[in-house]
């Protein structure tokens, strides 16, 4: 708690009169990342936008929601509204991933799972390391690399 005062700015006291134990605090701080994480979804317009389109404001606004809430929330999952809340998020972006390749703009035929396996460290990455970019230009690099994969046209 002293740490994150003094990365606040704040004295200790301040923070526990908001937030009676770390706990309290941490599961504030994950409430406020799967918000961002929500809106990021809701704006994305998963189910009726463009599949490509939606992608791409998906990535864009997950890279921003882990570049503002850099935080590892599987601690939290013990918590069972925090579990049932990213079990819908989860499932939100599932039926996406199954839209976009019913609608060919993913290859059919990979691994059950696997392209929602590999999206999210994508996004991480993309959020951690391309911090030069904007969330929009890391998303593109995203969209990109999922789509186009890291291999030259001739090693296809």
């Amino acid at each position: 708690m002293a740490a994150i005062a003094a990365a606040a700015g704040v004295d200790r006291r301040t923070v526990y009169r908001r937030f009676a134990s770390r706990e309290d605090l941490m599961a504030a701080v994950y409430g406020a990342r799967y918000d961002a994480v929500e809106k990021a979804i809701e704006a994305a317009r998963l189910r009726e936008a463009p599949v490509a389109v939606a992608l791409h404001l998906y990535a864009e606004g997950i890279i921003a929601a882990n570049r503002k809430w850099p935080v590892e929330t599987s601690r939290m999952l013990r918590d069972v509204t925090i579990r049932e809340r990213r079990r819908r998020l989860i499932d939100e972006v599932d039926a996406f991933l199954r839209r976009a390749a019913d609608e060919g703009l993913l290859r059919s035929g990979l691994p059950p799972g696997w392209v929602a396996a590999v999206l999210p460290p994508l996004l991480e990455q993309a959020a951690e390391e391309l911090s030069e970019l904007s969330a929009a230009q890391a998303a593109d690099v995203v969209v990109d690399t999922l789509l186009r994969g890291v291999g030259t046209p001739q090693a296809r």
